[in-house]
């Protein structure tokens, strides 16, 4: 009986046991599956973590990296804190609201002429782009004209912020969504080329029709397409917003003028004179005054040789007469002498290759012993990427002009308009604007001893003192767009302005 009692013990004992570890393994499982599950949750809340902090990166870029995790960085905290001492913090850019428009098609535009021909001309079709409510694609540059530049929009202007800056006025793209331009490449595009100095009403009345029927329209000329004046203020304004603001140089470009621009200044104040007496303004103007005869011959093959160049008889010496030729080396080494420029002054030669070398420079060369250009004061490394690209190296001399102390163009072509109305826009800094029919009678009444040097250098003073890019208004010339004064030469509009305002949202 007593062994019967213990044997039931013992088996009462042993199930307890057995039930006590069931119990107690049911209990650890329980915990490691909790354990599991807050693990589990930890880490998905983490990697949520670092998934938001990356999106927000892209947009605060460095300055959250900086805070993470040596683990979450490629470099060691040494090699970042080496990276934060030598690159200073930049500020945020704040980019202006998008303007929120119903789209009304694209347009596309291909630019003809040098640079500054086509800086004017991307103004204005920005203006255009903004009234008609389309969207602009990139404008295409000219490759075809006589200086035969390769060089694409983003290798001279700094594309993204022409696109970023200019947000809040149109839309701009980079290239055509991928169905309009299988359509363009296929040659389904209507090309035009818009009338020259249209008002901005012409291309609302007849260029959005077709914009709206075709969905893209590509303006192949776009050289003094819209008119100098009697466009709403809105216009004129936002002309001048995307020729002083929107259109930046690449840094390449703004760091070597500043460049030259410094090596300048280590030698006191100076002048950029913007000779225009390269082969083909000779050649397109017919200006032969002091080439020899083989000299003539050439320049007037080559004027031959462009068709779009469509005058091809020229008399040299009436068109001199009548103030139609840029000046020559010679005829501007008196100029200068007669305004008193001082002879130790550094002068920035603007221009290509000047026709007849040193030649034709001999005497300017005598005359102002500082004569320089960016050749000379850079190193042929410096300017290795810009060979061969002409626009380029004109957007380094127009860097070097807009800061000179004194700005003296010896024609009006392009970029001595566009210059001059730079200069206005920056203070009216000192731009001396050559009458050259009149001078070209001084010069030769001077030449032909009717008139002393004091006579001459005293009425070349007296008929420019009014002529130094001082505010004065715009010549308006109705029905005689060529012969009035150009918009980009004296924005007036724009030259009281404290800041750019964006036209109206609507």
């Amino acid at each position: 009986m007593c062994r019967l009692e213990k044997s039931e013990r013992k088996r009462e004992m042993g199930s307890g046991l057995v039930k006590g570890g069931v119990e107690k393994h049911l209990k650890s499982s329980s915990s490691r599956m909790k354990l599991w599950m807050i693990r589990a949750t930890t880490s998905v809340l983490l990697w949520t973590c670092i998934v938001q902090l990356t999106a927000i990166g892209e947009t605060w870029g460095p300055r959250v990296l900086t805070v993470w995790p040596p683990c979450f960085n490629r470099e060691s905290d040494t090699a970042s804190a080496v990276v934060q001492d030598k690159v200073p913090a930049v500020p945020a850019r704040v980019l202006p609201p998008k303007r929120v428009y119903k789209n009304n098609g694209y347009l596309m535009v291909s630019c003809n002429g040098g640079l500054n021909q086509m800086r004017a001309a991307i103004c204005d079709m920005v203006a255009i782009a903004r009234y008609l409510n389309v969207t602009l694609v990139v404008p295409e540059l000219d490759k075809t004209s006589f200086w035969a530049d390769p060089s694409e929009f983003q290798d001279i202007f700094d594309v993204d912020h022409f696109i970023t800056s200019l947000r809040d006025e149109v839309r701009i793209l980079k290239e055509l969504p991928p169905r309009l331009k299988k359509r363009v490449q296929m040659g389904r595009v209507l090309s035009m080329p818009p009338i020259s100095w249209s008002d901005i009403s012409y291309y609302h009345n007849q260029i959005l029709p077709l914009v709206q029927k075709y969905k893209v329209v590509h303006l192949n000329r776009t050289d003094a397409r819209l008119a100098n004046n009697g466009q709403p203020l809105e216009i004129q304004k936002l002309r001048c917003r995307v020729n002083f603001s929107a259109l930046r140089f690449t840094s390449q470009i703004e760091d070597l003028g500043k460049r030259v621009i410094k090596l300048l200044r280590q030698n006191g104040p100076f002048l950029v004179l913007h000779l225009r007496y390269e082969m083909d303004m000779l050649a397109f103007s017919g200006c032969t005054q002091g080439c020899n005869k083989e000299e003539v011959e050439e320049l007037t093959r080559m004027r031959y040789a462009y068709p779009w160049w469509k005058e091809k008889i020229i008399n040299s010496d009436l068109k001199r007469k009548d103030g139609l030729c840029p000046l020559t080396p010679e005829e501007t080494a008196l100029i200068l002498r007669a305004l008193d420029i001082d002879p130790n002054m550094q002068i920035y030669i603007a221009a290509g290759e000047i026709y007849g070398g040193e030649r034709r420079m001999a005497n300017l060369a005598k005359a102002y012993p500082k004569l320089v250009r960016k050749e000379t004061l850079l190193e042929p490394s410096d300017l290795r990427f810009f060979q061969n690209h002409s626009s380029q190296m004109a957007a380094l001399d127009y860097l070097v002009s807009l800061e000179s102390d004194i700005f003296v163009p010896t024609y009006d072509g392009n970029m001595a308009k566009v210059v001059e109305g730079h200069r206005r826009f920056l203070g009216y800094k000192k731009t001396i604007l050559l009458e050259r029919k009149l001078l070209v009678d001084l010069i030769d009444q001077y030449s032909n001893g009717s008139l002393t040097w004091d006579e001459f250098s005293a009425a070349v003073k007296e008929s420019h003192a009014d002529r130094m890019g001082g505010p004065t208004n715009r010549l308006v010339i109705p029905d005689k767009p060529k012969e009035e004064d150009y918009f980009y030469s004296n924005p007036e509009e724009c030259l009281q302005m404290s800041s750019f305002d964006p036209l109206s949202s609507t």
